[in-house]
């Protein structure tokens, strides 16, 4: 591996402006296509092959004149609105109608809709048509109706325009996903960038790393463009591919860059201090990206558009910048010459200011030229393996102590809440239950295709009926729609609408009852062959897909990661407790997860409204996210504990010095990593934040308590 490394870093070296040139116009080619990366995602991306929702979406185009999913415009009126201002809103939405793929308007010889009263508020609703899409069909059709009609960009001619239904409630997503990413990048860059200032006291240097940050995210976006004409990509994808890039590009260029300044510092020439990084933080970087390589892989075991696509933005951005960390970097570094390892003028000044005040003498014989005091992360390691079975003990004991909540996660997914409180989308929703009634957004469908004879067969129309006054009277239901035949007759569907939210636990409740074989629907099963959809069928059978592939996912990211560090440690035990370690950090991450967004213990404190549950995209991508990014420090630390090792021959000292020459950079790549996901945290999206707090808390724990007390005990 180190040849083949040489080989590569000698080629990097005699073609240097070839690599940089190359890399620029990638990144000039990229800029317009990144921009243009949310254009053809989509906020659908949740249905489940094979599931019941599914094969009621798929039945519906045989009932004549039935909608997959509801759609309407809500149309907000001031005080001051005439009629002549609902009309040309009512304009806007037939243009818009008009340009949107599978959404018409009902004929307008009717007349708009009357005015209501949603509260104190006047209110119209206008219902589109949508006939014969899928799913994911009518998410794009909402948001492309979000684009026509101008929602969220306030009043016009005195109406505001919202637009409601389940699949709005994602296309609303979408634009609120977009509008916190661009923030979170806009204030994680300078953090990273202050603190690898602070970390090399040089600009030039700090601006390697954040140079292949900036590289990674903006050739991703342009990947995800293309990715997107070709294949469906869900918009989350843009916020895990930036959340991810960020940290991971810059961890590799410091791991690195470090290494580089590191051997400068000991006295090596610039050629072999370069060469010397290569071989040893190079080859660290390349295989601990191919953990998290390996890690995010495993999603795809996941039968889940959604979830595939965002694998693949992170895939494709962790390529990118381990790319970049083993070429481009060792270029901009020959090229940057003393600056990439010089420090700036204000650090050294503030260097020697410290190691005066250090130096300062403060009790008799304690500034002997003679005493060599050793530094803070010798004494740490010495402490920590002078009783390491009590040290690795407690350590354990506080990990496992997170761990604890975990084994109350509950699984819930849903839009509706996960938008702040007076966010436009969520005052659209409540304006029209105040007027429809909740669950009017997204009713539960009951299809039944009979095993003999049509629905005018006395036996089949009365089992149908039997099933529609049994849900009558269900406490949970609000309205029971006639039961429609299909074309040929030989199916029946029947629209509950629950009175609840599609999201709420009744309409949960509701669905688990029907699935199961409630009383009132055993006339109907002995008949016809029952079948349950719509909004909320469909939310549960994501849940239950994905929480039901986790044991897949956790068995290959197990395995995987053991084959990939017993090829570079050459160690039989070593991989082994570091899987055991990174699933204590992951284990330690979902527990303070459900403490803070599902119990709700800390919402005063960080401003967060808990759910009560865990969104379903979270576990699974914090497990192979954490699980790869942990890999990062565990081979960073180990290659330079056995690099000492082989020099050494004496563990404990291979261990100390390891340690002392890794810590530094191990916790710095650590803050700028916690730095970036807290930024994520702090976004408006409970999913997005999840997985910003939980990777958070998880590097967090992994670079302190793991890897500089755990692993050194």
């Amino acid at each position: 591996m180190q040849r083949a490394m040489d080989r590569l870093s000698g080629w990097v070296e005699r073609h240097r402006r070839l690599v940089i040139a190359v890399w620029a116009l990638a990144l000039v080619a990229a800029v317009p296509f990144s921009l243009k990366q949310t254009d053809h995602l989509t906020s659908g991306g949740f249905n489940v092959p094979g599931s019941g929702s599914e094969r009621v979406d798929a039945a519906l185009h045989s009932f004549p004149g039935v909608q997959s999913d509801r759609l309407a415009a809500v149309l907000e009126l001031r005080s001051d609105a005439r009629p002549a201002d609902v009309r040309a809103a009512a304009g806007r939405l037939r243009r818009a109608a008009r340009q949107v793929p599978h959404v018409s308007l009902p004929a307008a010889g009717g007349g708009l809709p009357p005015v209501r009263r949603a509260g104190d508020r006047r209110v119209v609703i206008v219902p589109f048509q949508l006939v014969g899409t899928t799913m994911s069909q009518s998410a794009d059709a909402a948001s492309s109706l979000r684009r026509k009609l101008g929602v969220g960009k306030g009043t016009r001619d005195r109406v505001e325009t919202h637009l409601v239904g389940q699949q709005a409630l994602w296309a609303g997503m979408q634009d609120l996903s977009k509008h916190d990413l661009a923030v979170a990048e806009r204030t994680g860059f300078p953090i990273v960038l202050i603190i690898l200032l602070a970390v090399f006291g040089s600009f030039a240097a700090a601006a390697l790393p954040l140079a292949l940050g900036v590289g990674s995210v903006t050739l991703t976006g342009a990947a995800i463009w293309g990715l997107s004409q070709a294949t469906e990509m869900s918009v989350f994808v843009t916020n895990v591919a930036s959340m991810i890039g960020i940290g991971v590009a810059v961890d590799y260029s410091l791991f690195v860059l470090s290494r580089y300044r590191e051997e400068i510092q000991g006295g090596a020439s610039p050629e072999d201090a370069r060469q010397t990084a290569m071989r040893t933080s190079g080859i660290a970087v390349a295989f601990s990206g191919v953990t998290v390589l390996i890690s995010l892989a495993g999603l795809f075991l996941v039968d889940s558009t959604t979830i595939r696509s965002m694998a693949m933005g992170a895939i494709v951005v962790v390529t990118i910048s381990i790319l970049g960390a083993i070429t481009l970097l060792p270029a901009l570094m020959r090229i940057l010459g003393r600056r990439a390892y010089a420090r700036g003028r204000i650090a050294t000044i503030t260097g020697l200011l410290v190691r005066r005040w250090r130096e300062t003498p403060r009790r008799r014989g304690r500034s002997h030229p003679d005493l060599v005091r050793p530094d803070f992360w010798h004494r740490w390691t010495e402490r920590t393996m002078r009783r390491p079975v009590l040290v690795a003990t407690l350590t354990a004991t506080v990990l496992l102590v997170l761990a604890i909540p975990a084994l109350s996660l509950k699984w819930g997914d849903g839009a509706l809440r996960q938008f702040p409180q007076g966010n436009e989308t969520r005052r659209g929703a409540e304006l029209a239950a105040k007027v429809e009634g909740s669950g009017a957004a997204g009713p539960t469908l009951v299809a039944a295709r009979f095993r003999h004879g049509t629905a005018a067969d006395a036996h089949n129309r009365h089992a149908i009926q039997r099933l529609a006054e049994a849900l009558r009277r269900d406490p949970q239901v609000a309205a029971v729609s006639p039961p429609r035949p299909s074309g040929d007759r030989t199916a029946a569907l029947v629209a509950v609408t629950p009175r609840g939210d599609p999201e709420g636990p009744g309409a949960r409740a509701l669905v688990a009852r029907l699935r199961s074989g409630d009383p009132g629907q055993e006339p109907l099963a002995s008949v016809a062959r029952v079948t349950v959809g719509g909004p909320t069928a469909h939310v549960e059978d994501f849940k239950h897909l994905v929480s039901g592939s986790m044991w897949k996912i956790l068995v290959f990211v197990l395995a995987f990661s053991y084959v990939v560090l017993l090829l570079l440690l050459r160690s039989v035990v070593l991989p082994l407790k570091a899987v055991v370690m990174n699933l204590l950090s992951v284990a330690a991450a979902y527990g303070v997860l459900v403490v803070v967004f599902q119990w709700g213990w800390l919402d005063s404190v960080l401003g967060f409204h808990h759910l009560g549950y865990i969104n379903t995209l979270t576990p699974p991508f914090l497990l192979a996210i954490v699980f790869g990014l942990s890999m990062d420090y565990e081979v960073f630390l180990l290659t330079r504990i056995r690099e000492r090792y082989d020099a050494t021959g004496d563990t404990r000292r291979a261990v100390s010095e390891g340690l002392a020459r890794s810590a530094r950079t191990i916790s710095s790549a650590a803050l700028i990593m916690v730095a970036v996901f807290a930024v994520f945290a702090g976004t408006g999206v409970p999913s997005v934040k999840e997985i910003g707090l939980g990777l958070a808390v998880a590097i967090a724990l992994d670079a302190t308590l793991v890897r500089l007390v755990l692993v050194p005990a």
